[in-house]
């Protein structure tokens, strides 16, 4: 009885996670912190993938609570804000399940959120830990190559950018791009009035990253 149900279960999750494979959507946390900031930027960048990648991802991402079930149905949830983070146990548990199930957690700092974040992810991986990921991951030398790994999109505190990440057998699961601010450089363009080049920088590095979720 307990096997049928584990083997219902991962059908549900594959059947899931590819019927909805071009819809992702933007994660609705606790704890204060604006989970709602750059609200252009998710858009831009599926309009972006969709131009130059041949995705056909739903133009309006989607919100989803942490604790919900219906995190199941999105391959890539996007995660963002300026403030404080808090996760309850029932809500570190779903998404540990989520992202050891097939999904992909993006954290994209929008700066100061990174202090509580840390912590609440020792509640989502107790036994793992933020470790950077390197100039040669895939997800750099994707679709687009960044050599020198996660590029400088604004500048805060003179910090070089991190692309750090949880893995799980293999597969990276968990991207935190700390110091970069690639969701400001997805915004639309009057927002911070970005050159160009640096607005593209931003979105093809996004597009990196969807596409690996996709993929993987």
């Amino acid at each position: 009885m307990f096997k049928s149900k584990i083997t219902f279960l991962l059908f549900f999750l594959f059947f899931t996670f590819y019927s909805q494979a071009q819809e992702i959507a933007v994660l609705k946390y606790n704890g204060g912190g604006d989970w709602y900031a750059n609200p252009t930027a998710l858009r831009n960048l599926i309009a972006f993938c969709n131009s130059n990648l041949n995705t056909t991802i739903k133009e309006k991402p989607k919100t989803v609570e942490v604790g919900s079930s219906a995190i199941f149905q999105y391959p890539f949830i996007h995660m963002t804000g300026h403030g404080n983070v808090v996760f309850s146990t029932e809500e570190a548990d779903n998404l540990r399940n989520y992202v050891l199930s097939g999904g992909f957690l993006h954290i994209d700092d929008n700066y100061g959120m990174e202090p509580y974040l840390r912590k609440e992810l020792s509640k989502v991986f107790p036994d793992k830990k933020l470790e950077e990921v390197g100039k040669n991951h895939e997800i750099f030398n994707d679709t687009y190559s960044f050599p020198d790994g996660l590029p400088k999109i604004h500048e805060h505190d003179n910090k070089r950018p991190q692309a750090l990440g949880v893995f799980h057998e293999g597969r990276l699961v968990l991207l935190f791009t700390y110091e970069s601010d690639l969701g400001d450089g997805w915004e639309d363009a009057s927002v911070h009035n970005d050159p160009e080049s640096i607005r593209e920088k931003a979105l093809k590095m996004g597009a990196n990253i969807i596409n690996y979720a996709f993929k993987h």
